[in-house]
């Protein structure tokens, strides 16, 4: 302001002297003599004193009107110059806020909170939740810190500064206010299922923990939806809901729950008919950085009104904002279900199987693929009750009535005799289906069990293509394998053309394995795939992600992440890069 007037005087000065030097310059009029003027009435005012008077108000004038456009200019270049470095601070980048993207070289470093602040917080949280709902302690730091499936593991150090448990949206939202209020960083904890890295503690601060939030808040039967927290398992609901003669398609691996599921934006074995969690969503409750609470939309089956927030919010993995409710879609129980088993000379024959039952169209619920290493390693672990042929094998899910699942069963057993099956065999009841279905629950932890005997560790990772380039891939994975004699086994919910890769590598040959995941990654890629089908991306596949979208799609993504979350508060180095100082490396 001291500037502004100190301005304002030096501008008025200027004018006022340059006026009497221009009035100065003037030929002044012959004075008259005594005997010239007039003898008698009043003394008459003189021109030269007139033009002078007019000049002095005109210079006022002038003055006015120059100090008035001076002022304007000033304020006007005052507000437009205190609105950038206002957005500026808002958007925490380099003042480019005029732009549709956010490219990760225009943002600064990331602030969190010093320890002063982050001991104010966490005193804070502790007052709201109670004692009995936050925890620093040992088991429940390490417990939140890392898991022993994940393919990317935490560095030293990097680990939760305090756990919280709360009990309701309204507790998650104080939270959120607080940790807003000091800049502290937030991770989301739904289960703790996630492969990708997901709930790593990146910068060390506050782990939420939805394990209190696990209810069913309401069952709207006629309706076929439900309303649920983040909290509960799939397998819960399923076990909830089956008395109902309903059930909830996506079919992740044990253990995951609804708050993770909406996060990495998940399916499982059903996605085939089903499709993935992306279909099954209705509205989400979400709690923003700042602790807005969000309700994304409202109950009915179909709406175009305004922008589809419940479709952002899953597979953000927690970024955008924690879902606290969901309501959910439901389907109706199929009256009869069935499954088969089919054995293939090679993966080629497999996959040419489910390329042309997709192309004719015939409602299959599942069609699961598990190459011939797979099938060993299930017989090898002997936590079936059956030993099962070692060749590559597809395992066929159904539903629907009786006399539509007899048809399917008809349909896909020719198609796989076409493709020259060796065998194939379905189940006639219940507890058939059941032993059949069991070899590819036990996928995973035959896979686990084999390792463990080398000290081996399991990097499960995924990739989903187009279903014609299925064969090709997954054939080439599996020569990539054998030829880095790395043990590794295939299995894929190849019905939607996404399959998983079961890496078994010690310290040994780490090196090894990342090289097969990244040449896996990126054929995937280059066939017009996608770097993961139902995992999410995690910290791993970031790098992948830019290779798959390009850097205006990703930077994009990051300005959706600005406007919802400028601080960088939410699940940080999380699915984008938010920090310019961080450098991403790929697999090799």
């Amino acid at each position: 302001m001291s500037f502004l007037l100190r301005t304002l005087r030096r501008s008025a000065s200027c004018q006022y002297h340059h006026s009497l030097r221009f009035a100065s310059t003037k030929t002044p009029r012959p004075r008259q003599t005594p005997s010239s003027l007039p003898e008698i009435g009043p003394k008459p005012v003189s021109r030269n004193v007139k033009a002078l008077s007019n000049r002095k108000q005109a210079i006022r004038l002038l003055m006015i009107v120059s100090a008035s456009v001076a002022v304007g200019t000033l304020l006007n270049e005052w507000v437009t110059f205190d609105m950038k470095r206002r957005a500026a601070k808002v958007l925490n980048n380099k003042g480019i806020n005029d732009t549709s993207t956010s490219p990760l070289n225009n943002l600064a470093e990331p602030e969190y909170a010093n320890a002063a602040d982050t001991a104010k917080a966490y005193a804070e949280i502790t007052t709201v939740l109670g004692l009995e709902n936050v925890s620093a302690t040992v088991d429940d730091i390490s417990n939140h810190a890392d898991s022993a499936w994940m393919s990317h593991h935490a560095e030293a150090g990097q680990r939760p500064g305090m756990v919280v448990f709360p009990r309701s949206t309204e507790q998650v939202s104080q939270v959120l206010k607080i940790c807003h209020k000091y800049k502290i960083p937030i991770v989301p904890f739904s289960g703790g299922t996630s492969l990708e890295g997901h709930f790593i503690q990146t910068r060390n601060g506050l782990t939420i923990d939805f394990k209190n939030m696990a209810s069913i808040l309401e069952l709207h039967e006629d309706d076929l939806d439900i309303v649920v927290q983040p909290g509960l398992g799939w397998e819960k609901l399923n076990e909830y809901l089956k008395p109902h003669g309903l059930f909830f398609p996506p079919d992740p691996g044990p253990g995951a729950e609804i708050g993770g599921m909406i996060g990495t934006g998940c399916s499982g074995t059903n996605a085939a008919r089903y499709g993935t969690m992306r279909e099954w969503v209705l509205s989400v409750t979400v709690v923003l950085a700042d602790g807005t609470i969000v309700k994304t939309r409202r109950r009915p089956r179909k709406s175009s009104a305004g922008y589809n927030l419940t479709s952002l919010v899953i597979g953000s993995e927690g970024t955008l904002g924690l879902a606290t409710e969901a309501t959910l879609k439901l389907a109706v129980l199929p009256q009869t279900s069935s499954v088969a088993v089919a054995t293939f000379p090679t993966i080629s024959k497999a996959t040419d199987t489910v390329q042309q039952l997709v192309r004719q169209g015939i409602p299959v619920s599942a069609v699961e693929l598990l190459d011939k290493e797979m099938m060993q390693c299930i017989n090898q672990a002997g936590q079936t009750t059956r030993s099962w042929r070692e060749e590559p094998t597809l395992f066929f899910k159904f539903g629907g009535t009786r006399s539509g699942v007899k048809e399917q069963i008809g349909q896909t057993r020719a198609i796989a005799n076409k493709n020259g099956g060796n065998s194939f065999v379905f189940a006639s009841n219940e507890a058939e289906c059941s032993e059949l279905w069991e070899a590819r629950k036990e996928a995973l932890w035959s896979s686990l069990a084999l390792g463990a005997d080398d000290d081996m560790t399991c990097w499960t990772t995924d990739v989903a293509v187009p279903v014609s380039r299925l064969s090709e891939i997954v054939t080439s994975t599996r020569e990539d394998m054998d030829k880095s004699g790395i043990r590794g086994t295939i299995v894929g919910h190849v019905g939607d053309g996404n399959f998983h890769a079961f890496v078994l590598y010690n310290d040994h040959n780490k090196t090894v394995a990342e090289g097969v995941v990244h040449r896996l990654v990126e054929r995937a890629i280059e066939m017009e795939g996608t770097c993961t089908g139902e995992h999410g991306v995690g910290m791993v596949k970031r790098p992948y992600l830019l290779s798959e979208l390009g850097d205006e799609t990703i930077d994009t993504m990051r300005r959706i992440k600005l406007a919802l979350d400028p601080l960088r508060l939410l699940n940080p180095d999380k699915v984008i890069s938010v920090d310019p100082t961080e450098v991403l490396h790929k697999l090799d």
